[in-house]
C-alpha cells in the first residue's frame, strides 16, 4: 500500500484536515493496519514539500491551528497517473488492487477500466512466468509457480470485484 499515493487521492475528492484524512484512510484501507497520526502528518509534509498539496488556510482550535490542505495540479496528475497505471503482478498485491479500486470509484473514475488493464498486466506477467517454468531448473520451476498461484489468485479477485463493482461503489461512497 502506498500511503502517499493514497492520502492524494482522498484530498483530490475533497480538501481535508490531517485528522479527516486519517479517519477515511483507517476506515477505507487501514481495518487491519491504521495509520498513527504522525505517519499521516509527516507524509503531508513531504507532500506539500514536493508541491503536491498545499495548504489552504488555518483553523485556530484549542490546540495546534488545523490545517486543510489541498491537492495542487502536480499531486492530481500523479494520482491520476498511479490510478491508470497496473502494478507489477507478484504476490501479495491485495492491498494495492483494492486501494485503486476503491479510489477510483470514490473520484468518479473508470474502475472497470483499471481492472482490464490489470488483468492484462497479470496475464502478460503469466505468459512469461510460462515460459520459465518450462525452460528453466526445478527451482526455477518451482519459483513461477508459486508466483503463478499468487497471480491466478488476484485474477479471480480481479474477476470477482469487476462482478461486484456496482455494490462496492455504493458501500466506498456512503
Amino acid at each position: 500500500m502506498t500511503v502517499p499515493l493514497t492520502l492524494l487521492g482522498l484530498l483530490e475528492r475533497e480538501p481535508r484536515h490531517g485528522y479527516d484524512l486519517k479517519r477515511d484512510y483507517d476506515s477505507l484501507f487501514g481495518r487491519d493496519k491504521p495509520l498513527s497520526f504522525g505517519q499521516v502528518y509527516a507524509t503531508l509534509s513531504r507532500l506539500a514539500r514536493d508541491g503536491k498539496v498545499v495548504i489552504s488556510d488555518l483553523e485556530a482550535g484549542a490546540g495546534p491551528d488545523r490545517k486543510r490542505y489541498v491537492i495542487t495540479d502536480r499531486g492530481a496528475t500523479e494520482v491520476d497517473t498511479w490510478l491508470t497505471e497496473p502494478v507489477a503482478p507478484e504476490p501479495h498485491l491485495q492491498t494495492v488492487l483494492f486501494a485503486k479500486v476503491t479510489l477510483s470509484l470514490l473520484l468518479g473514475r473508470p474502475a472497470e477500466h483499471y481492472l482490464d488493464t490489470q488483468r492484462a498486466a497479470h496475464m502478460q506477467r503469466m505468459r512469461e512466468l510460462t515460459t520459465v517454468k518450462r525452460s528453466g531448473s526445478l527451482v526455477d520451476s518451482l519459483l513461477a509457480d508459486h508466483a503463478l498461484f499468487h497471480i491466478e489468485a488476484d485474477l479471480r479477485w480481479i474477476d470477482l470485484t469487476a462482478a461486484r463493482l456496482d455494490a462496492l461503489a455504493q458501500e466506498v461512497r456512503s
